[in-house]
């Protein structure tokens, strides 16, 4: 039974020294991954706006589902395992830049993407700038210390990749 108490006892505090680090952790956070890829600006521009199509490409997303225009731009809901995201655009230039943000305030995390295109001698490349925040204590150490706050731009990228049949080149 003493073994049961201080366990438990550990695990608590292990929780309460999480969250109390989580909390002097700024809530906001800036992170940037490029890939780089043997396509034209055109086909990444296509690949990153065709909603429709990306459930065949991005790796963890089931399905789209569009929603009603958000200040005349594209709006959609991404349904993953980990539950469902509203998104609305908020800038789109073709081919060169694209801003999107989640479009649910009550979710404890959120921000803007912007993804940017840039021409290169042999292809483009497409930077992703994340301007997040996570709201709840416990989640901004995980997403600091464990998930890393740039891990799912790294999964786009490759899954991008992919798509192209190439091999994944990322970078900051």
């Amino acid at each position: 039974m003493r073994i049961v108490f201080w366990s438990l006892l550990v695990l608590a505090s292990l929780l309460v020294l999480i969250t109390v680090i989580g909390a002097l952790l700024p809530r906001d956070h800036v992170a940037t991954r490029t890939g780089r890829y043997h396509q034209p600006p055109e086909a990444i521009w296509k690949a990153i706006t065709d909603v429709d199509a990306m459930p065949s490409w991005r790796e963890g997303l089931k399905s789209v589902q569009h929603l009603p225009d958000s200040n005349g731009l594209p709006a959609h809901l991404e349904i993953t395992s980990d539950g469902k995201i509203p998104f609305e655009t908020v800038e789109m230039t073709p081919p060169q830049k694209l801003v999107m943000r989640i479009a649910d305030p009550k979710l404890p995390f959120g921000g803007t993407w912007t993804f940017e295109i840039t021409p290169t001698a042999d292809g483009a490349t497409l930077r992703i700038t994340e301007n997040g925040y996570v709201s709840n204590p416990f989640f901004r150490f995980m997403s600091r210390f464990v998930f890393s706050q740039t891990s799912t731009m790294e999964t786009y990228l490759k899954s991008l990749a992919k798509k192209f049949g190439e091999e994944p080149r990322i970078g900051e």
